[in-house]
């Protein structure tokens, strides 16, 4: 169990410190040309500049993960789906942001997969520590 715990507060701090940095690089110049991105990419998209996917991407994604981290250094009881949702939100942004850009890079195939650990992790937790709903399913394997 100590090594789930291990697993997720090393997920959490990675994504979280590389969200809050994109994030922060997206809100501090929203035209994209510090960090050498154009705003032309978004034209499929509702947004004319990266500010508002810089505030999602530092608030939740960023802030989100350490918070996570946080609870998993605690071992708060449940992190396992504090865990699981940030990793599915993860994946879910990932998912939103492909479809905008209408693109997918190798960045967007790690992060959700990273995503998609943590959730599988978040599982495996849930199902060690037999909490809701997995100790009903698992109900007979006591």
């Amino acid at each position: 169990m100590k090594k789930l715990f291990i697993i997720s507060l090393s997920l959490h701090a990675f994504i979280g410190i590389g969200a809050i940095c994109g994030g922060g690089g997206a809100i501090l110049d929203p035209s994209g040309e510090s960090m050498g991105i154009s705003t032309e990419i978004l034209k499929n998209s509702p947004f004319d500049n990266f500010l508002i996917p810089g505030l999602f991407l530092f608030i939740v994604i960023g802030l989100g993960n350490i918070v996570c981290a946080i609870t998993a250094l605690k071992k708060v009881y449940i992190q396992s789906y504090l865990t699981g949702g940030i990793g599915f939100t993860l994946m879910m942004w990932i998912v939103v942001q492909c479809y905008m850009l209408r693109e997918i890079n190798i960045l967007h195939v790690i992060f959700f997969i990273l995503g998609f650990i943590q959730c599988i992790n978040a599982l495996l937790i849930a199902f060690k520590q037999k909490i809701f709903p997995l100790n009903y399913i698992f109900k007979g394997n006591d």
